[in-house]
């Protein structure tokens, strides 16, 4: 019999359960974009409102993905019908949910801290910060820091990562990063200084209206 309160889905071929990553990265997309335009809202406007509702759906959804079952957190509903069309990727299910434990804690902070207390300092400024970094690096890179930390904490080896990480052994050729990139690199970070150094009076110029100013002569 089927154990209808496991965390994850069974999928034929996998040994542990396990979750689609292409949903999961979904979700950390739109809850990325969601904290950061909340952030700067507060940071240009002094508004608190938006984060302090998105903070209750945040607990609520992380709540309901530990607690309940991840197939009805809300957010991952939308993650999974925006995906709908791409192939799964498969990862384990249980470092994913040390992970989301994780979101927990710090939804939960901040929750008490800027709606039931009402305040904010730099606690909060900095529990906000860890939040983006968790879900940019999900986003844009697929890393799942919660899932690295999962690993050095249990000291057991996580099955079925993202990009297939936990298993490659040598790098492609296609992945290798030669000498050249990296000066590459070198020498477009210096470029950026360079002309930051040539034209910083001028970037502090604040701009003109082209066409109001070309109309008024």
């Amino acid at each position: 019999m089927k154990n209808k309160n496991k965390f994850g889905e069974n999928v034929e071929g996998f040994t542990i359960p396990v979750l689609n990553e292409r949903e999961v990265r979904a979700a950390a997309g739109i809850m990325f974009l969601a904290t950061f335009i909340s952030y700067m809202l507060i940071l240009f406007n002094g508004n608190f409102v938006p984060i302090k509702y998105l903070l209750t759906v945040f607990l609520t959804d992380f709540f309901i993905r530990i607690v309940i079952n991840p197939k009805f957190s809300p957010i991952l509903i939308i993650g999974r019908f925006i995906v709908r069309n791409q192939n799964p990727e498969y990862v384990g299910a249980e470092q994913k949910k040390f992970a989301w434990y994780i979101g927990l804690i710090l939804s939960s902070t901040m929750f008490v801290l800027m709606v039931i207390v009402n305040s904010y300092s730099y606690i909060t400024g900095i529990v906000c910060l860890i939040c983006l970094i968790l879900m940019f690096f999900e986003t844009a890179f697929g890393i799942c820091l919660g899932c690295k930390l999962y690993k050095l904490i249990k000291k057991e080896k996580a099955q079925y990562c993202p990009g297939e990480i936990c298993d490659i052994k040598a790098k492609k050729d296609i992945q290798r990063i030669s000498i050249y990139q990296i000066l590459v690199v070198v020498i477009f970070i210096s470029n950026i200084f360079f002309i930051g150094y040539i034209f910083n009076e001028k970037f502090k110029e604040k701009p003109h209206n082209l066409f109001i100013e070309n109309i008024s002569q």
